[in-house]
C-alpha cells in the first residue's frame, strides 16, 4: 500500500503500477482508485499508471475537511510534485474531470495532455448553462443520502449505466462486484462533496487550458449530459472528442477495450518521443 502526505501533513492513498509515460487517473464522486481496475489491468504493461483515492474517499476516507474542489486539486498537485511527475497525462472522470480542470493551472508545467471522461463544467443547470441536471436532482440526491446512504448510492450506481447497457448477465455481475468492493465515504464527506459538485462552475477555466485535451463520453450519459461534453469540446482550444455509442456514464467500464485503445492512442500522440 502506497501513501503520500499532502501540504497539510495528511496521509492520502494512491495506487501505482507499470512503467513508462505517467498517466494520473482521478476518480469520481463516492468512488475510489479501484474503479480504474480495467485500465490498470489493460495498460500497465505500456504506461506508468497512478490513481489516488481522493480525500474522504476510499482508503483516504479518514482525511476529513476541505472536501471541495480546492482541497482535491491541492492534493493532486502535492502528489504530482512529490512524485516529480513530468509529461503526465491527467485523466479525470465525472467529478474527477472537474478536479482535473481545477488543478490544470497549477500542473500546467507537468502536463503533456488531459483527458476529460463523462465531464461537465457545471453539474447543475442554470440560465447561463442549460446542459447540467436540474437543481432538484442534486437536492434530491442530498436528501436520499441523508435518509439512507446505501440506498442512495445503489440508485446512483444504477444511473451510471444506460438502459440496456449491462443486460449481459456476466458483465452486470462483474460490474456489481467491482462497485461493491468500493468503500463509500462517510455521510458527511458524501454530502460535502455533493454540495461542492452542485455549486461548481468551471467554465471560466476552459480558455486557459492549453494542453492537448481529449473529451470521452457516452452518447446516453444521464449524469453528465452529452451536450456538456460537446460544450467542453467547443470551449477548450483544439480539443478532440470520441463518443461511445449506446454508453452511459462509465465507458471505461462497459467499453473498456475501446476506451483503453483510445486512451493509449492519445497518450502516444501527445508524448511520441517517450511512449
Amino acid at each position: 500500500m502506497t501513501w503520500y502526505k499532502n501540504r497539510r501533513g495528511e496521509p492520502l492513498f494512491y495506487e501505482e503500477r507499470g512503467d513508462g509515460c505517467p498517466v494520473l487517473f482521478v476518480h469520481g464522486w463516492c468512488m475510489s482508485s479501484a474503479v480504474w481496475k480495467y485500465q490498470f489491468d489493460g495498460l500497465a504493461a505500456s504506461f506508468r499508471l497512478i490513481a489516488p483515492d481522493l480525500r474522504g474517499h476510499g482508503r483516504s476516507r479518514d482525511v476529513a475537511g476541505n472536501i471541495d474542489f480546492a482541497g482535491f486539486a491541492d492534493d493532486l498537485t502535492d502528489l504530482s510534485q512529490q512524485m516529480n511527475l513530468s509529461k503526465v497525462v491527467l485523466v479525470g472522470w465525472s467529478m474527477g474531470a472537474q478536479i482535473a480542470m481545477q488543478a490544470s493551472a497549477d500542473l500546467s508545467d507537468r502536463l503533456a495532455g488531459m483527458v476529460l471522461v463523462s465531464a461537465t463544467p457545471c453539474f447543475t443547470a442554470s440560465t447561463e448553462f442549460r446542459y447540467g441536471l436540474a437543481d432538484k436532482e442534486a437536492s434530491g440526491m442530498r436528501l436520499k443520502v441523508q435518509r439512507n446512504t446505501q440506498r442512495a448510492l445503489d440508485g446512483f450506481h444504477s444511473r451510471i449505466f444506460a438502459e440496456g447497457e449491462i443486460d449481459n448477465h456476466s458483465l452486470s455481475l462483474e460490474l456489481q462486484e467491482l462497485l461493491a468492493l468500493i468503500m463509500p465515504p462517510d455521510t458527511r464527506s458524501l454530502l460535502e462533496s455533493l454540495d461542492s459538485l452542485a455549486r461548481a462552475d468551471m467554465r471560466h477555466l476552459l480558455p486557459s487550458i492549453k494542453v492537448p485535451t481529449m473529451i470521452l463520453n457516452g452518447s446516453h450519459d444521464r449524469i453528465c449530459l452529452p451536450q456538456a461534453s460537446a460544450y467542453l469540446k467547443e470551449n477548450i482550444s483544439g480539443a478532440e472528442q470520441f463518443i461511445f455509442q449506446g454508453c452511459g456514464h462509465a465507458p471505461f467500464l462497459t467499453q473498456r477495450h475501446i476506451f483503453n485503445a483510445e486512451l493509449s492512442s492519445f497518450i502516444r500522440s501527445v508524448n511520441e518521443q517517450n511512449c
